[in-house]
């Protein structure tokens, strides 16, 4: 996705180099960042919290691409292939989340009763 981007966004008009340019590139290429950070962590705790912000990235990048096309510097072929690789790297991301979480991710709070942890942005513990 990242070289995609990098691919398209060279053809935006140069009054976006340190803006819409600038953002939709340091989004695509702080996915992977993250991702390589997070593998080089010790505990799951900590690899998880670089796999959500990767998948923040990937949804920020979304927008951007969303905005693109809407700005027209995408042509539709260009925003429906950028966006299926976005909404592709982010069912990734949260898969690979879920896979590292204890299969119970509700804990009781002192008094006994069910604590949801706000799955889609706790810690994967």
């Amino acid at each position: 996705m990242t070289l995609a981007i990098y691919g398209v966004t060279r053809k935006f008009p140069r009054e976006e180099l340190y803006g819409l340019t600038s953002q939709l590139r340091r989004s695509a290429a702080s996915i992977g960042a993250n991702i390589a950070e997070g593998s080089g962590r010790r505990s799951s705790n900590e690899i998880c919290r670089f796999l959500q912000i990767a998948r923040g990235s990937a949804s920020e990048g979304e927008y951007h691409i969303l905005l693109a096309r809407d700005l027209k510097y995408l042509d539709e072929e260009e925003f429906h292939h950028l966006s299926r690789q976005a909404d592709e790297v982010q069912r990734m991301l949260t898969a690979l989340i879920k896979s590292l979480r204890p299969a119970n991710n509700d804990t009781q709070a002192a008094d006994g009763r069910p604590q949801d942890k706000r799955a889609d942005f706790a810690h994967c513990s």
